[in-house]
């Protein structure tokens, strides 16, 4: 299985969901997992790891199956130099057994190394970066995603689970 997550944030909670699903192309989910936490760290510019890993950690805890891969929203390494960004961190908690691959829709100054990968008809790149797989190979992954768009239709429903969990 293959997992995507995304995180949302309202007021002091966030609402963390993750989609399984069974190969890169797949056009459909498995399984969706959701899950609450609050409260939660406050932000810390070049610290956004610590607000958000331990949401992505809250929902890998509820999920049985094993992980082939694990997409985030967001960057593993933040530079050339393997500067640690979200992905690296949760990779590092997963003992390097699972890769991480981030996907990310803005560019971050100084990762210049990330993979950009064009999808649909789309003049704007997904910048993708990787742990515990070869950078080529999961931007590869991402660009066979399913969906015409620039973003992936299972990377939209996740978005759309973790905002439709919370609280209006």
């Amino acid at each position: 299985m293959i997992a995507a997550t995304d995180v949302y944030y309202q007021n002091d909670s966030a609402v963390g969901a993750a989609v399984l699903f069974s190969r890169w192309d797949a056009p459909t989910v498995n399984r969706e997992v959701r899950s609450t936490l609050a409260p939660i760290a406050a932000y810390q510019p070049g610290y956004f790891y610590k607000r958000e890993l331990p949401c992505i950690l809250d929902l890998l805890r509820r999920i049985d199956d094993t992980l082939e891969a694990i997409v985030i929203d967001g960057f593993v390494w933040l530079d050339a130099m393997n500067r640690p960004g979200l992905g690296a961190h949760l990779y590092r908690c997963l003992d390097d057994r699972t890769p991480v691959i981030g996907v990310a829709k803005n560019p971050f100054k100084g990762a210049l190394h990330a993979a950009e990968v064009y999808r649909g008809r789309s003049q704007k790149p997904l910048y993708v970066t990787a742990a515990g797989m070869d950078q080529v190979a999961a931007a590869e992954n991402i660009r066979r995603m399913h969906g015409s768009h620039r973003i992936p239709t299972l990377l939209k429903r996740v978005d759309r689970l973790c905002r439709s969990g919370a609280l209006v």
